[in-house]
């Protein structure tokens, strides 16, 4: 039986698209009120009004996760649209250039790090006082199987992702008994629109590093969001769960 979030309030960032998408309509089908948030205003608006349709409660909030206030006011509009918040998923994230580390640029490390590593500290600063004025909650952070291992060529990725994975745990100690629980996830490729630039060979080469021989769906890793952040996991903080198909198991 699928966990309930029946009088619940969940906020998604990066969740116009992908996998922060199917998590937002995982929760909606579960019962929550939801908050999506996102750097682009037109598919957040789409989104939000394909829930509506569905009778859930929901709004579009736009952010960017690289700048602080623009987080501070995404919880505060959270708050005040639906009175508190109790599951908060941290997805937004970037890919990148693609450049060894002695020709990355100086820019490109910047910006990577300020979405996908700024970003979560930022959501998380803000969220957590949130929660904490509610009673407790639970948040996710994705992280990548690039937390756990690295690749060659994407130093500001990598970096970050592991980053993700180590203020996760940091977080999951300093709240454990304040009754909010954050964990992270670590996807492999994932068929979403962050890979939509990549030519079927690369495609066909990336999808054999998988050993289930395919790459995953956004919805397989919602349902892992969806159980981490629900009651059913109540007894699970500061933990880093893989969905990669076996990726990291080589």
């Amino acid at each position: 039986m699928s966990a309930s979030f029946a009088g619940k309030v969940a906020l998604v960032t990066g969740g116009a698209s992908g996998i922060g998408e199917a998590c937002v309509f995982t929760f909606a089908r579960r019962g929550a009120r939801v908050v999506v948030a996102d750097v682009n205003a037109e598919l957040g608006a789409n989104v939000v009004a394909r829930l509506k349709e569905q009778g859930t409660e929901a709004i579009f909030v736009t952010v960017d996760v690289s700048d602080p206030q623009s987080v501070e006011a995404m919880v505060a509009r959270a708050v005040e649209a639906f009175g508190r918040l109790d599951v908060a998923v941290n997805n937004a994230g970037i890919g990148g250039e693609s450049n060894p580390t002695g020709a990355y640029s100086v820019t490109g490390w910047r910006r990577v790090i300020d979405v996908n590593l700024n970003g979560v500290f930022y959501c998380m600063r803000y969220e957590i006082p949130a929660m904490l004025q509610g009673g407790g909650g639970a948040i996710v952070n994705v992280s990548s199987i690039l937390g756990a291992v690295g690749t060659a060529d994407a130093p500001a990725y990598v970096a970050a992702k592991h980053g993700v994975v180590g203020l996760t745990k940091t977080a999951a100690l300093e709240y454990a008994q304040q009754g909010i629980r954050v964990n992270s996830v670590g996807p492999a490729y994932i068929d979403t629109p962050l890979l939509s630039h990549m030519d079927q060979a690369t495609r066909e080469r990336i999808t054999r590093l998988h050993p289930m021989g395919r790459m995953g769906t956004a919805q397989e890793v919602a349902e892992l969001v969806a159980f981490l952040s629900s009651d059913e996991a109540s007894f699970i903080t500061g933990s880093y769960h893989l969905v990669d198909g076996g990726y990291t198991a080589q």
